[in-house]
Order: structure tokens, then C-alpha cells, then sequence
């Protein structure tokens, strides 16, 4: 939220009546002059989101908001990105603090809420070139398995969330979700997606455990202190819920099992762990079990298995509202090839 390189003016698909916005906010938003500058955020494959600066008291905000045309079904859900924010706010889960939520389409196009700016330092590459040393990098992946540590341990209940998921199911569910998901988007046939489906839907964990989950947790979706390896907000909740911890702690893992490099900025394969300071998958998984009291992680296969499947099913997504002309990413309709990538990694691993 602080990346200057990626901020630039608006996309022609995703200019905003600027007027009505302002004239909103100054009666919305405490403080604010009613003198409006708009810029756009080049990152964000699912919800087009903005800086706001009030031109006259110098404070910046952040704005997201849904995608214009056609959406699946329960996707782009920005009320509930603004709900969990709002009420992590009143824990020590590091978020951006929250102002208000818009559900009136007729402000910006599609509802949309506004938070602080958050400065700080965003890793785009899983192997964070830009770390100083082995030990900050290692210090940074710490502090991020803390603070999962730290979203799985709150007591969801007490914070008034018990209706913000279904608990109890959850893998069984979201196998069956992003299936449909997948079929929604699909533009092809790949076979790899489709042993996928089969052997999820199949080999579903008894384990039924329930923690509010992220959905993205990564360290892409977190703002790290400008000095210091230490998180200052967790972005990009939209796929939030109550869920399985270890459905989150395995998205967090996909990287040991995907190929390291800038061009593609996924994964950790082929690094010298040692050197570079990032952790051994082992040692990462381990750092989180103590953290949470679990003792041992059965069917562990599964868990990674699934997340790989489930970013195939949202990249595929990303995919056709890039065929379609509607996504936020520039570059989303080079995406196609990355979902045959993922699911052929997935099943890989299922067969061995």
C-alpha cells in the first residue's frame, strides 16, 4: 500500500466518477476537505483498489472495491473484506484501520469501502530479494507464521462472527466450491484438474477443527515494517471465513512445492535455504504447531493438494475475466497457462 512503482493512474475500465466519490466522503468521512486526488494501484487481481488523497489535509486512503461487469457467484465479496477487517481491528491481528462501507452501486459504480494507507514495505517475490540478510529474511518469516499463529488463534465467537462461515465441513466444502467455481470459468479441459476434483472430494479429512481463515495468506497480501521485520497489516481478506487453520497454514506452504524465480514469483524450489534465511518447509510447519499447540499434521498431501487446486480454480478466474475484458490485472490474460502448471504440481504430488 506504499509501493510507489505501483501506483499509477486510473485504468480506463476502472475510472470512478470522481465528483460524486468526493462529495460522498466529505459527508462520510470524518475530516476529510472534499478536495479529491485519485490514483490506481497496479497490483490486484480481484478488486480494483485506489489511494485516495485529500489534496488539502495531506492524508491518504485506500480504497477497494468490486470489479465492474459479470462476477461469479459470492466472489468480489467486499462487505465481508470490510466486516473482518473492522473486527480483527479489536484484536492483535495487524490490520489497516477501517472508515466506512459503501453499499450504494451508485457512488462508484460497485460498493466499495475505504481504510488507512499503511506504509510500509511490500514483498512481491516469496523469496524477498530486497531483505538486507539471511537473519531478516528468516526474522520475516517468522513474524509472518506468527501472525497466522495469531488469526487462528482468535476467539471468532466473542467477536460476533459465529455467522461469518459455516463451521465444521469446511474442506468438503470448499473442494465442492471451487469446483463449481472452476466449472464457471473453465475454458478448456485439463486432466490433471479433473483427477483433482475426484481425489479431493474422495480423501476429505475427518479433522474438522474451525478458525477464522484468511483465504490468501501469503506474504505478498502483508505490509512489513520500512526497517523493521515486523508485520504492520495483513491485507486482501475478501476470501475470508471461518474455516480449517491448516487449509490457510498450506496455501502459506504452496511455495516448497513451486519453482523459485522472479518471472514467476511463486515459489521457494531449488533455493539454498540455508543461505538465503528462509525456512525449510519442515521447520516453517513446526514453528506453526508449537505456536498453536497441534502435535502433528495428518494427510498433510491433502492440505497442499487443495490449496494448489484452489489457486488453479481463482487463476483460471482471473483467466477468463481477462478473455472477458473486465479484470483488474493488466497482464490477466496470460494467466491460462499457469492453471494447467498448478494443477499438474497438485496431482504430481498426489500420485507419489
Amino acid at each position: 500500500m506504499n509501493d510507489k512503482k505501483e501506483i499509477r493512474e486510473v485504468r480506463k475500465a476502472h475510472r470512478l466518477d470522481e465528483e460524486r466519490l468526493a462529495n460522498y466522503l466529505k459527508a462520510h468521512l470524518d475530516n476529510f476537505s472534499g478536495s479529491l486526488n485519485v490514483r490506481q494501484f497496479g497490483y490486484g487481481q480481484s478488486n480494483p483498489t485506489y489511494l485516495l488523497e485529500d489534496l488539502e489535509s495531506g492524508k491518504s486512503y485506500v480504497l477497494r472495491k468490486k470489479p465492474p461487469g459479470k462476477l461469479l457467484p459470492s466472489a468480489h465479496a467486499v462487505d465481508r473484506e470490510y466486516r473482518i477487517i473492522e473486527a480483527l481491528g479489536k484484536t492483535d491481528v495487524p490490520v489497516p484501520g477501517v472508515h466506512l462501507l459503501c453499499t450504494d452501486a451508485s457512488v462508484v459504480g460497485t460498493p466499495f469501502y475505504v481504510m488507512d494507507q499503511v506504509t510500509g514495505r511490500i514483498f512481491r517475490s516469496p523469496i524477498v530479494p530486497e531483505a538486507g540478510d539471511a537473519a531478516e529474511r528468516a526474522a520475516i518469516f517468522d513474524a509472518m507464521n506468527a501472525t497466522l499463529a495469531r488469526i487462528h488463534s482468535v476467539d471468532w465467537e466473542r467477536l460476533g462472527l459465529a455467522d461469518y462461515g459455516k463451521p465444521g465441513n469446511y474442506m468438503a466444502r470448499q473442494t465442492g466450491r471451487w469446483s463449481k467455481q472452476y466449472r464457471a470459468s473453465q475454458t478448456e479441459e485439463i486432466q490433471s484438474m479433473e483427477h483433482l476434483m475426484d481425489w479431493l472430494a474422495a480423501n476429505v479429512p475427518d479433522d474438522d477443527t474451525t478458525t477464522i481463515v484468511h483465504g490468501d495468506f501469503r506474504l505478498e497480501n502483508m505490509i512489513v515494517h520500512p526497517t523493521e521485520p515486523r508485520i504492520l497489516a495483513v491485507l486482501d481478506w475478501e476470501l475470508s471465513t471461518l474455516g480449517h487453520p491448516l487449509a490457510d497454514l498450506a496455501y502459506n506452504c504452496m511455495g516448497y512445492h513451486l519453482p523459485a524465480g522472479e518471472k514467476q514469483r511463486m515459489g521457494y524450489m531449488g533455493i539454498d535455504f540455508a543461505a538465503t534465511g528462509i525456512p525449510t518447509e519442515a521447520a516453517y510447519v513446526d514453528a506453526y504447531c508449537r505456536r498453536t499447540g497441534r502435535k502433528e499434521i495428518p494427510q498433510w498431501t491433502f492440505y497442499i493438494a487443495f490449496s494448489l487446486f484452489r489457486i488453479a480454480a481463482i487463476v483460471q478466474g482471473v483467466y477468463k475475466r481477462g478473455l472477458d475484458g473486465n479484470a483488474s490485472a493488466s497482464d490477466a490474460k496470460t494467466y491460462g497457462e499457469m492453471v494447467k502448471g498448478l494443477a499438474d504440481v497438485a496431482w504430481n504430488l498426489v500420485e507419489k
